[in-house]
């Protein structure tokens, strides 16, 4: 009980610091006659979600809607959007398991070092029954619906110092580096299971700091290390993969419920049609990137996975975020693996 009154005051004074920092106003798109529907998101347009989002999601509902997508948090603070959705004031948003877990401590699972085996798996995790307690407790908590899940990619560890400096094979080599991570005490955690430094930073700052050196490196896919350009300013990729990260198309289950059903069923359609676009491309861009980032002079290098693996695992046992799991889903999953 206590908690969940402390998740209504968040969400009531956070909502509304979101859209004062962004310096937004706006009527709930439900009560126009054609929805609006603005999706927020810290990512670029050339992201592949973004991409995938503008190029088969929003066609799809162009007869009925409007789809409005905002790049680089220019409308709503990162980390903020999903109560900003929850307040009414925003309609869709591509959310993360380590945000969710902000709200709904058993989803940090999603957020586990080598728990997800491929983009495959992620599907039909989000797919399995598992997945309908989680779904149905964000809806009836926080007013949104989780659509269809994301293929993010495969984190690496991207750092700035050449490999002469430092060669990070185990996680032991990761001790004392400052690793950029999001800003969530489930991405805190797995950047201490690896082995580093954890420092909470907002996306749009990575790049500064990695020119600057208030940060050594940071954690991403390799597609987002190139459309960020962080390559440009750091010197190695270890291919750690110690996450295969995704994100859900979190929609407004207000709105969701305002729609009629042959409308609802073309925007869940839509959103899966997305994400698949999505998870083709950026499954296609992975494997072409290693390729490219050595020829802009960075080192490219497979670290010791087995080390890596058990480390991470051992750091989860025990651990408070593995005390909220719900008993046996983490069997399940991988039960459902490749």
């Amino acid at each position: 009980m206590m908690k969940q009154m402390k998740r209504r005051a968040f969400l009531a004074t956070t909502g509304a610091l979101a859209l004062a920092v962004a310096g937004f106003s706006a009527q709930p798109a439900a009560a126009q006659d054609r929805p609006v529907i603005r999706m927020s998101t810290p990512a670029s347009d050339t992201d592949q979600r973004s991409v995938a989002l503008a190029t088969v999601f929003g066609p799809a509902i162009a007869e009925f809607a409007d789809y409005q997508p905002h790049y680089n948090a220019s409308l709503i603070a990162q980390g903020s959007e999903l109560e900003t959705i929850a307040t009414g004031d925003l309609e869709m948003s591509i959310a993360s398991a380590q945000e969710l877990a902000n709200f709904f401590p058993e989803f940090s699972i999603f957020a586990t070092g080598y728990v997800h085996q491929s983009a495959d798996h992620q599907v039909r995790v989000f797919n399995d029954p598992l997945m309908d307690p989680f779904k149905q407790k964000v809806e009836d908590e926080l007013g949104v619906k989780l659509l269809a899940v994301m293929y993010l990619g495969k984190r690496h560890v991207n750092l700035r110092f050449p490999r002469s400096e430092r060669d990070v094979m185990t996680p032991a080599d990761l001790a004392g580096v400052n690793l950029r991570m999001p800003g969530s005490d489930a991405w805190m955690f797995l950047g201490r299971a690896i082995g580093a430094n954890p420092t909470p930073m907002a996306f749009t700052e990575i790049y500064t700091a990695l020119q600057t050196g208030s940060v050594d490196g940071q954690d991403n896919p390799l597609p987002t290390v190139v459309d960020a350009k962080f390559y440009e300013v750091t010197k190695q990729v270890s291919l750690t993969a110690h996450l295969v990260d995704l994100n859900y198309i979190a929609f407004s289950k207000e709105l969701w419920d305002s729609l009629p059903a042959e409308q609802q069923a073309t925007v869940q359609k839509a959103a899966e049609d997305a994400a698949e676009a999505g998870r083709q491309a950026q499954i296609a861009k992975e494997e072409e990137l290693v390729a490219f980032l050595t020829e802009q002079g960075l080192d490219v290098y497979e670290p010791d996975l087995a080390a890596f693996r058990s480390h991470v695992q051992e750091q989860y046992v025990g651990s408070e975020f593995a005390a909220s799991w719900p008993e046996g889903v983490l069997d399940q999953i991988n039960a459902l693996g490749d």
